[in-house]
C-alpha cells in the first residue's frame, strides 16, 4: 500500500452486480481529498513528532542553548522557553500540533518545564515505534503507558519532600531555591541569585489568591541587569503631556488619589447634537456652558482634596494648567491595568463621574514621585496602605534581551506561585526522572505479558532528560547514565547530573529542587499526548475548495486597484 495514501478515488471498493461483472469504482469522498491511513500514518505521526523535539531538544536545563526565531514580519525572538519557541514556529502538522499544545498546557498551569514535556511526549513515542511497526495493537500500548503514568504519578507523590509551612524562614528558601532552579536554564542564569530573590519577594506581597496580573513587570532600555528593582507599589511611565505640566509638583508624601474614568477637556459639544442659533449671543452662551461644564468638573476634582489625579482619558491642556496652579498632579491616558493596579495597591476605586468625589473613592499611600528611570520618567507610587501588588522594573541591554528576562522571570513566579500553593519539592537535574524509571523498570518485571514490554519501554524513555541534561552540556551520556543508574539501583533517591563538574551528585543537597507538581504535570501531559497520538489511525485532509481559495486570495489586499 505504498505509504497508504489514496488520493482522488478515496474510498473505493469494487463490487458487483449479480449477472453481468462491473466493477465501478464507489467514490465516497470529493475529488482530490487525502487520506492516510493504517500503521504507515502512525509511523509517519510519530516521525512528524520527532521533529518537533529535535528543534527544541537543545534547549533544555543549564547549559541548553537558544533559538533565534525571526517571524515574518521581521521580529527577532531569542528565547530559551520550549513554550515561547513552540508558538513562534508555525507548525501545519496535525499531530505535531498536540505537541505545541502540551507546551502550551504546560506554560498556563506551572510556567515551567516545557521543553521537558514535549521531550517527554517526543521520546514515549519513539520508545514505542519498533512495537507499532511490528503489528502491535496502539490500544495495548495506551493501557499500559496510563497504568505506568498512575504509577510514576503516585510514586512522586511518595517520594516528594514536603516543606513545613509554620518554619517561615525555610519556607521562604525553599522559594528561592525553587525559582533559581526555574531561572538557571535562563539568559539570566548568572543573576539568578538576585533575580530570585526579586521574585520571591514579589510573589510574597501578593493575597493568598496570587493573580498574576498584580505584578507588573515594565522594561526600560539601559543600563545593567542589576540596576532591576522590585517596587512595593505601582510604577507607570509617564504619561502623555500637555503644556502647564512641567510646572506640576512631581513629589508628595501622603497625597490623596483620584482615579478617574472621565475626559477632562474640552469635549467639542457639537459634535453629537445639532444646535441652530441665529445671534453671536446665543452662540456665546453654548461656548460658556462648554466652558463653565469643565471649569465645575475641574473645580469638584480640587474640592475633594486630591493631590493625584490619574485618568484613563485625556486630560486636555486647560485643566493641566488649572491643576498645576492648584498644586496638583495629572496625568491622563493612563492604560487600563495600570490604572487597576493602582486602584488595588491604593484603595479608592475608579471614578465615572466627578460628581461624587468623595472621600472614601480616593486612593492614598505614603509616597507619590515622578523620577527618571534610564531614558524614560516613571511615576511611583510606594508605601500603599494595601498593596497586594508590585511593579518589577527591568533593566537591560536590548530589547530582545528584556523580553527573554521577562520571559524567564514569569517562569520563576509561576513556580513560586506553585511552590505555595503545593508545598512539596523533588529535586531536579533528572533525578526524579531516574528514580521513576528504576521504580517502573522494576515494576515491569513482576508482570507478564506485552504490557512488560511497553512499561520496560516508558522506564527508558524517561532518560531522555538525563541524556539530554548531559548532551546539552557536552558530556559522555552513556557513562553518566551508567553510573546514575547504578547509584540508584543502590538507594541513591535523589542522585542526578551534576553540570557543573561532569558527574553525578545528590541534586537535593546542591539544592537543585522544584514543585513535585511541576513533574507530574509534566509527566500526565506527555504521556497524554502520546496516547492521544497513538490512538489517531486515520487522517483525511479534505481539499481546499477551489471556489473559496480564490476568493481569499482576492480579499487578501495588497492595496490593488479593483476593476469596477
Amino acid at each position: 500500500r505504498g505509504e497508504g495514501r489514496r488520493r482522488g478515488r478515496a474510498v473505493a471498493g469494487r463490487f458487483r452486480t449479480a449477472g453481468t461483472m462491473m466493477s465501478a469504482p464507489v467514490i465516497l469522498l470529493k475529488e482530490g481529498t487525502d487520506t492516510s491511513q493504517g500503521t504507515p500514518q502512525l509511523v509517519s505521526n510519530i516521525n512528524a513528532c520527532q521533529v518537533i523535539a529535535e528543534a527544541i531538544r537543545t534547549t533544555l536545563g543549564p547549559r541548553g542553548m537558544d533559538k533565534l526565531i525571526v517571524d515574518d514580519r521581521g521580529k527577532a525572538t531569542i528565547s530559551n522557553d520550549g513554550a515561547t519557541i513552540l508558538k513562534l514556529l508555525d507548525v501545519v502538522h496535525p499531530a505535531a500540533k498536540t505537541l505545541v499544545d502540551i507546551a502550551k498546557s504546560q506554560d498556563a498551569e506551572v510556567g515551567d518545564g516545557t521543553t521537558s514535556v514535549t521531550l517527554l511526549a517526543a521520546e514515549f513515542l519513539r520508545q514505542i515505534k519498533p512495537y507499532v511497526e511490528e503489528g502491535l495493537h496502539p490500544q495495548i500500548i495506551i493501557r499500559s503507558f496510563r497504568t505506568a503514568t498512575q504509577l510514576a504519578v503516585e510514586k512522586i507523590k511518595a517520594i516528594a519532600v514536603t516543606v513545613k509551612k509554620d518554619d517561615k524562614e525555610l519556607q521562604r528558601e525553599l522559594f528561592e531555591k525553587c525559582a533559581a532552579t526555574a531561572l538557571s536554564s535562563k539568559l539570566i542564569a548568572l543573576q539568578k541569585d538576585f533575580f530570585s530573590k526579586m521574585v520571591v519577594d514579589a510573589v510574597m506581597i501578593l493575597d493568598d489568591l496570587l493573580p498574576l496580573k498584580m505584578i507588573g513587570i515594565k522594561k526600560v532600555q539601559g543600563g545593567g541587569l542589576e540596576e532591576s528593582q522590585l517596587i512595593a507599589g505601582v510604577a507607570f511611565k509617564k504619561t502623555f503631556s500637555y503644556a502647564g505640566f512641567e510646572m506640576q509638583p512631581k513629589k508628595y508624601t501622603m497625597p490623596k488619589i483620584a482615579l478617574l474614568n472621565v475626559e477632562l477637556e474640552l469635549k467639542a459639544e457639537k459634535d453629537n447634537a445639532e444646535i441652530r442659533v441665529d445671534n453671536v449671543e446665543d452662540y456665546q452662551a453654548i461656548v460658556d456652558a462648554e466652558w463653565s461644564i469643565l471649569y465645575d468638573k475641574l473645580e469638584k476634582v480640587y474640592l475633594s482634596g486630591a493631590k493625584v489625579v490619574l485618568s484613563k482619558l485625556p486630560i486636555g491642556d486647560v485643566a493641566t494648567q488649572y491643576f498645576a496652579d492648584r498644586d496638583l498632579f495629572c496625568a491622563g491616558r493612563v492604560p487600563e491595568e495600570d490604572l487597576k493596579r493602582t486602584m488595588m495597591a491604593c484603595g479608592g476605586s475608579i471614578q465615572t463621574s466627578i460628581n461624587a468625589m468623595t472621600d472614601d473613592v480616593l486612593g492614598r499611600c505614603e509616597q507619590f514621585e515622578e523620577a527618571q528611570v534610564g531614558s524614560e520618567r516613571y511615576n511611583f507610587f510606594t508605601g500603599c496602605p494595601k498593596a497586594k501588588t508590585c511593579t518589577i522594573l527591568l533593566r537591560g541591554g536590548s530589547e530582545q534581551f528584556m523580553d527573554e528576562t521577562e520571559r524567564s522571570l514569569h517562569d520563576a513566579i509561576m513556580i513560586v506561585r506553585r511552590a505555595i500553593k503545593n508545598d512539596s519539592v523533588v529535586a531536579g537535574g533528572g533525578a526524579i526522572e531516574m528514580e521513576i524509571s528504576k521504580y517502573l523498570r522494576d515494576y515491569s518485571r513482576t508482570i507478564p505479558g506485552k504490557v512488560q514490554l511497553l512499561i520496560g519501554a516508558y522506564a527508558k524513555a524517561l532518560e531522555v532528560i538525563p541524556r539530554q541534561l548531559c548532551d546539552n552540556a557536552g558530556f559522555d551520556a552513556t557513562n553518566i547514565l551508567n553510573k546514575l543508574r547504578a547509584k540508584h539501583a543502590q538507594g541513591g533517591v535523589w542522585y542526578g547530573v551534576d553540570v557543573n563538574n561532569e558527574d553525578i551528585a545528590d541534586n537535593f543537597e546542591a539544592c537543585v529542587w522544584e514543585p513535585a507538581i511541576v513533574r507530574i504535570n509534566a509527566l500526565t501531559a506527555a504521556s497524554e499526548a502520546a496516547c492521544l497520538i497513538l490512538s489517531v489511525d486515520e487522517t483525511i485532509r479534505n481539499p481546499r475548495s477551489t471556489v473559496d481559495s480564490s476568493a481569499a486570495s482576492k480579499s487578501r489586499g495588497r492595496g490593488m486597484a479593483m476593476g469596477h
